[in-house]
């Protein structure tokens, strides 16, 4: 059997995921394993992509290989993706999966991401292995990894696919007419920032979003087109901004995102969607922004969306777009798209930025923004020798929230424990700890009351 495995990290064979692979590859005696540096070779396969279709027709099964950047793969395997279907290599019958390494940030939409291109290029699909950076290092890790590898060939000998959970086709009610532009309002109730890339708007579709977007709202909008931004390479996972905070690279891109993107009071993102993501321009801004390690430095800015697009078929797409704001702090204001009644939706949008930009707006976090954050707070907790920029924030924003600290509520917890345990004492009690429980939030309304 012939694997070629497609690896995605800038760092090629000194990629910490890569080193599973191996492993793997090294238990496998009739099986032929071919690499592809992707990350770390993008610009040459850009050039000629001729090796890159000679490998993939020749593998039975390819492999995806990468570790996971800012909720998806990293923008060179993005890019990679892209030109596997601008060179239209048949890949119909091939089979597929993926392995991947991070902390379990937003690992499920990595892989939803690669699941959908593989339906995309006809490939037939084996669910993949999300590990954990060190699960090579321990028994219980590499015991994981074996039992990945039997199962993708057991799949593959019985024929046994996942489905496909993208349903192709489908176009976009708008006919590419710009909605109707409503009278020139004041500016100033904000300086918005609006980031694009319209390199893929052939139809003027997306450029007509943002006149009109725009036109509605009462902010003045500055428009940055990615496609005009110097930016040298991808996120190359050093760690070396997390440590002193500055950027290998010297293109000049985290000076551009602190003065330029950040200044504003609020950002909208606009795109055209794209292999089932923003695109792989859109995708190289968003790792470069690792630049801030993991430091929410606009929490509080309010955020939107113009999107181009198929968006109420792309799930995956969606839940990254909520996680996103959730785990940034950053209000979401809402999405426009051109699907069904972009005139409503776009109203509705420069409505609802302007009332999140004069007003405290800030929404409570849900399960993707506190559980994404809780991983973050562990990690640079455990990292804050090397990561001290992003140590520094932590401790200044209160977000090691351990709550093994928390000794005061522990030892009350222990107290009411012992008295429910002692079965006359709980009788006794009965209603009463009901009683009890609601008491601070009782004594909150009687306040609320006094102050009308």
């Amino acid at each position: 059997m012939n694997v070629l495995v497609l690896n995605g990290s800038p760092k090629g064979e000194n990629s910490i995921t890569l080193q599973s692979v191996l492993y793997l590859e090294k238990l496998c005696e009739k099986t032929k394993f071919e690499y592809l540096h992707v990350g770390q070779r993008i610009r040459a396969y850009e050039k000629d992509f001729t090796p890159c279709a000679e490998a993939l027709a020749r593998a039975e099964l390819i492999l995806f290989c990468y570790p996971v950047y800012t909720f998806l793969a990293p923008a060179q395997l993005h890019r990679f993706i892209e030109l596997m279907k601008e060179h239209g290599v048949d890949l119909r019958g091939k089979w597929a999966t993926q392995l991947s390494t991070s902390k379990h940030f937003y690992d499920i939409t990595a892989h939803r991401f690669i699941r959908d291109n593989c339906a995309d290029l006809g490939l037939r699909y084996v669910r993949g292995l999300s590990a954990d950076m060190e699960d090579l290092l321990k028994e219980a890790g590499r015991r994981e990894a074996r039992a990945f590898l039997r199962r993708v060939f057991w799949c593959m000998k019985e024929g046994v696919a996942e489905p496909a959970l993208y349903e192709a086709g489908g176009k976009p009610a708008w006919t590419g007419i710009a909605p109707t532009i409503p009278a020139e309002l004041p500016k100033g109730s904000g300086r918005v920032t609006l980031v694009t890339d319209l390199s893929h708007d052939e139809n003027g579709r997306l450029r007509a979003m943002i006149d009109a977007f725009i036109a509605r709202t009462d902010c003045a909008v500055r428009v940055i087109d990615l496609a005009a931004i110097r930016i040298d390479g991808g996120c190359l996972g050093c760690f070396h901004c997390a440590a002193d905070g500055s950027c290998v690279y010297r293109d000049g891109f985290d000076r551009f995102l602190r003065e330029e993107v950040q200044a504003g009071d609020a950002t909208v993102y606009a795109f055209t969607i794209r292999d089932h993501s923003m695109g792989s321009r859109f995708k190289l801004y968003d790792d470069r922004q690792f630049c801030n390690g993991h430091r929410t430095v606009t929490m509080g800015r309010p955020v939107g969306y113009l999107i181009s697009g198929p968006l109420d078929r792309e799930e995956n797409l969606r839940t990254l777009i909520e996680a996103r704001s959730q785990v940034g702090g950053n209000p979401l204001a809402g999405i426009a798209t051109d699907q069904r009644d972009p005139d409503a939706e776009l109203e509705a949008l420069a409505k609802r930025l302007s009332y999140a930009l004069n007003t405290d707006a800030r929404q409570p976090a849900n399960f993707y923004g506190v559980g994404g954050m809780k991983i973050f707070r562990d990690l640079i907790w455990q990292m804050q020798g090397l990561m001290r920029e992003d140590h520094r924030f932590y401790k200044a924003h209160g977000f090691y929230d351990f709550p093994q600290k928390q000794r005061g509520k522990m030892a009350a917890m222990y107290l009411v424990g012992g008295m429910m345990k002692n079965k006359k004492l709980s009788r006794k009690l009965g209603g009463k700890m009901t009683e009890g429980m609601l008491m601070p939030y009782r004594k909150v309304l009687e306040k609320a009351a006094e102050q009308k």
